[in-house]
């Protein structure tokens, strides 16, 4: 009997598990981080928590006597990954990578590309500022200009990074995430949960709703959180896009579940 850990929640995962429970030769075991309440459960047996980083894991892998890895875990999850590719190699376990494609961009798309969450919210301050300098009046003589009103935020960048936008002067965030971030929320964030998937029709509304000016998200992929773009892009809205973070140096990378299951049966 083959044994597999998968590593992740996403919806590749979930998948890849259905799959590989009808290869009677494999036995798969599937790791959830335990960061969201009410998780979607893949079939098969599965724990939840970490490991305690790359020590951690490549003991689980010994005692367990885990044959190969598949890492499916968010796009976005650098940091156990990471811990993946270094367990893989102590061990010697094969580790294979199943990410799902970027989005691509299209010619009706008014997207700029950063490297990084901070650097999203270096975009934005720079946006508030111009919008404030705008609204200021040119001769002070000449009265005061109403004002321009903070830049409005749709943020999807998961609960954990709203820290790093809660600073921002002039900007008026609607967060939305799974799971509630952690108090105490600034009356300057309006919190939405809620889970995919999601319409073009519903976010087109969401949007209007609430005034929104430019939408900040991270370069997930998939179809499941895909229509929001395609709303920014019926209404003309610009998209700052986080790019993904690179992957460790030697890891293989499949992106789609059939490959990866071809793989993890040897």
């Amino acid at each position: 009997m083959r044994r597999v850990l998968i590593l992740g929640g996403t919806a590749e995962a979930r998948a890849l598990a259905a799959e590989l429970a009808d290869v009677p030769s494999v036995h798969v075991v599937s790791s959830l981080a335990g960061r969201v309440t009410n998780p979607r459960l893949p079939v098969g047996e599965v724990r939840s928590g970490g490991f305690g980083g790359p020590d951690g894991l490549a003991t689980w892998l010994a005692a367990e006597r885990i044959d190969a890895v598949v890492d499916a875990t968010h796009p976005f999850a650098a940091q156990m990954t990471a811990s993946a590719a270094e367990a893989s190699a102590r061990t010697g376990v094969p580790l294979l990578v199943l990410r799902r494609p970027g989005w691509p961009q299209g010619p009706a798309d008014t997207w700029q590309r950063v490297d990084s969450l901070e650097a999203a919210a270096t975009r934005l301050a720079e946006a508030a500022t111009a919008r404030l300098a705008i609204a200021k009046p040119v001769e002070p003589t000449e009265g005061t200009t109403e004002s321009a009103g903070p830049v409005r935020v749709f943020l999807t960048t998961g609960r954990r990074s709203l820290p790093v936008f809660t600073g921002l002067a002039g900007v008026w965030l609607l967060a939305r995430s799974v799971d509630p971030p952690e108090p105490p929320v600034p009356p300057h964030v309006h919190v939405l949960l809620d889970r995919g998937p999601y319409t073009v029709e519903g976010e087109l509304a969401l949007i209007r709703e609430h005034r929104l000016d430019v939408l900040v998200t991270k370069d997930s992929g998939g179809r499941l959180t895909a229509a929001k773009l395609v709303a920014a892009r019926e209404l003309g809205l610009p998209v700052i896009m986080v790019d993904r973070p690179p992957l460790p140096t030697g890891v293989r990378l499949v992106e789609t579940v059939n490959a990866a299951a071809l793989w993890a049966q040897g």
